[in-house]
């Protein structure tokens, strides 16, 4: 026999495929987990669109723009028939705080966007002809837990997020939509939550309809970033202390007790004034403060009007008197929004001053909508006697 025939199969190199090359890419461009499945209609879209239905979503109108093209992923990218979704930690390792883990860092959009275009800029040299590709991070109409679940990647918790069995759910998912077809992955099947109901114990606002259901006007997270007017005075409360989104449901969760890890991208890392930030110097926040402390952050989102509307909210709930100064310099802010929240805040804190400072105001007071919170303020006070 030839040369060639006499080579046992095992000495043979295996050829590594696209795919794995495609993995092993992405893994060294930073990502923490990756997977790979095909374009097609949109498996929990129904469950989506009876979400928004039922009045979940809020105010957050633009979830329903492009709703046709939620309902299957080849529509957002035409020609599209493969997708590269991907996973990039977060830092559930960090301690727990007023502003959430994922916004402590620069804007994760453009963090993930800049590898998965690194990733998009790869693949001809990898195939050998060019490739038509989208990236997608938050961006599009594209129900991205859909694809991710289909990639392999985790499960749908009872708290909503995906829960991966090595790294919990402290992270990001990014999608690259690619005219390429590719063998996909098994999607992940299994429910490993279990009996557990940690989650939808914890929540500060009751927001969980029901495991895998969430109310987003009583989670806070809307309501202390996507809510653009007055937060409920019912809801003020369970708020709690928290400025910029909330982490309590995943806090709680076993797969995050076990797994979370530090963050590793260098842009995520926290910033030191987002880890624990001072309260009182957030109230006391001028424009130009503001502009500086939200540059490259994802806490932009708020403007500084939400951002200090819940800082005032925040501090109502401390209660403490130190914060009286600041709240009554608020009653004289250039936004509404922040006059009406510091007044709630100072009828909370109860004090002389607070209550001198909230008559002062109502006599002067031209806004309408601020004028009925500084009296609903006042009211309180005659109503406790």
């Amino acid at each position: 026999m030839g040369e060639i025939a006499d080579i046992p199969p095992s000495a043979v190199p295996a050829v590594e495929s696209l795919e794995s090359r495609i993995k092993t890419q992405t893994r060294t461009i930073g990502f923490d987990l990756v997977g790979i499945t095909s374009l097609g209609p949109a498996e929990t879209a129904p469950h989506f669109d009876a979400w928004v239905e039922a009045g979940f979503a809020g105010t957050m109108g633009y979830l329903e723009t492009g709703g046709a093209k939620r309902q299957d992923t080849r529509l957002p990218f035409e020609g599209g028939s493969s997708a590269i979704v991907v996973a990039l930690n977060y830092g559930g390792t960090q301690p727990a705080g007023p502003v959430a883990r994922y916004a402590r860092g620069d804007d994760y959009h453009d963090a993930m966007l800049d590898m998965l275009n690194a990733l998009h800029r790869w693949l001809p040299e990898a195939v050998g002809h060019p490739v038509r590709g989208k990236a997608y991070v938050d961006t599009g109409p594209i129900l991205e837990r859909d694809l991710a679940r289909r990639a392999g990647l985790g499960w749908f918790g009872k708290n909503t997020n995906l829960i991966n069995p090595g790294l919990g759910s402290f992270f990001f998912i990014g999608s690259l939509l690619v005219d390429l077809a590719l063998q996909s992955d098994a999607p992940f099947d299994s429910d490993r939550c279990g009996t557990c109901t940690r989650c939808l114990d914890a929540c500060p606002t009751d927001a969980f309809v029901d495991a895998h259901r969430l109310d987003a006007t009583r989670c806070i997270s809307y309501l202390t970033i996507e809510l653009r007017g007055a937060i409920p005075e019912s809801l003020r409360a369970g708020i709690g202390e928290h400025v910029y989104g909330c982490d309590v449901c995943q806090d709680v969760c076993p797969w995050n007790v076990k797994f979370a890890r530090d963050v590793a991208h260098s842009a995520l890392q926290p910033r030191p004034d987002r880890i624990d930030p001072s309260l009182l110097d957030l109230m006391r926040m001028s424009r130009d403060e503001w502009q500086t402390f939200a540059r490259k952050s994802p806490i932009k989102r708020t403007k500084r009007r939400g951002l200090l509307r819940n800082v005032a909210v925040a501090l109502g709930n401390r209660r403490a008197t130190d914060a009286v100064p600041a709240l009554v310099a608020a009653l004289a802010d250039e936004e509404p929004l922040v006059r009406s929240h510091a007044a709630w805040a100072l009828a909370r804190i109860d004090t002389a001053d607070a209550w001198a400072a909230l008559e002062g105001r109502v006599a002067v007071e031209e806004d309408a909508d601020v004028g009925e919170a500084l009296r609903v303020a006042l009211q309180t006070r005659a109503a406790a006697g």
